[in-house]
């Protein structure tokens, strides 16, 4: 049987602190899916298709990773899936307290899925789709933080 992961998250846009985790996760698992939420009520950037696509794109060279959107809850989709598995990327203390919890609720809703927490390379600790975002909107350098296909789309979105 496949190991299958999911490694959900919003990804408006997907960075290479994203890239990172996802890659490192294909190493050690047969599939990573990536799941991109639907996130309406956090007004995304790019909506949902968009935002698949540019992962899409951006992780086209990672034979092991597939792309996805989903809404609910998380559970019914690695159920959907086969997964048991859930991949998060931690920076700090903070995303840890508030992913433990995730993790206690996604347990008692389906006891057999795992979760397991990577920490990005230390280049893209400090790395967020929000500081992104926010340097694209006052015309800062973006390029070091996401892959060339999203840094396009996020200037061609803000002109």
């Amino acid at each position: 049987m496949a190991r299958k992961a999911i490694y959900p998250g919003t990804f408006d846009p997907i960075t290479n602190g994203h890239i990172n985790i996802i890659e490192r996760g294909a190493t050690l698992f047969d599939i990573v899916v990536v799941a991109v939420a639907d996130s309406a009520g956090k007004n995304p950037l790019f909506d949902s298709n968009e935002r698949v696509e540019l992962a899409k794109a951006a992780l086209a060279s990672v034979a092991n990773v597939e792309v996805v959107s989903f809404s609910g809850l998380l559970v019914h989709l690695a159920e959907q899936h086969g997964a048991n598995i859930v991949i998060r990327g931690v920076r700090s203390i903070a995303d840890f307290e508030y992913e433990a919890q995730m993790v206690g609720m996604n347990r008692l809703m389906m006891p057999t899925l795992e979760t397991v927490f990577l920490t990005p390379h230390s280049e893209w600790a400090d790395l967020s789709s929000t500081l992104v975002r926010d340097i694209a909107r006052h015309n800062g350098d973006i390029k070091p933080f996401v892959p060339n296909n999203v840094e396009r789309a996020i200037l061609k979105k803000l002109k």
